[in-house]
């Protein structure tokens, strides 16, 4: 590896920036897990067409915001939000799986602002 230099302030700033990165994907993660851990588990077959699944092109509103957004679905390998789609392992990918219609959620952003999201619309792939 090439020997690198880096300004102390500027390093001390991305190792602050760096940890706090650590602090909220912990506590996002776990939000995760719990929302895991409360679903109904059930089959393929036994899911709604109106439930947010994996691969879903789900429209909602930032009751918040009064922002309208449709966005796909997506492992994070084929994330890509200039294109519309929107990984699972984000906080608003992570707050709209398994919901329906007319449902909303409570929940945090990357900063920890809080936001009702709630789904207009779910189309299922084919």
């Amino acid at each position: 590896m090439p020997h690198i230099r880096m300004i102390d302030s500027e390093a001390d700033a991305l190792t602050e920036l760096t940890l706090q990165q650590q602090r909220d994907s912990a506590r996002f993660y776990d939000l995760l897990l719990d929302e895991i851990d409360r679903a109904a588990i059930c089959e393929r077959s036994q899911i709604a067409p109106d439930v947010v699944t994996m691969g879903s092109s789900v429209t909602f509103v930032d009751e918040k915001s009064g922002a309208k957004r449709t966005v796909r679905l997506v492992y994070p390998a084929d994330a890509d939000i200039a294109e519309g789609r929107m990984s699972i392992l984000t906080p608003v990918g992570a707050g709209l799986i398994g919901l329906s219609v007319g449902q909303s959620i409570n929940w945090p952003d990357r900063g920890g602002i809080e936001h009702c999201l709630t789904i207009i619309s779910v189309d299922q792939p084919e």
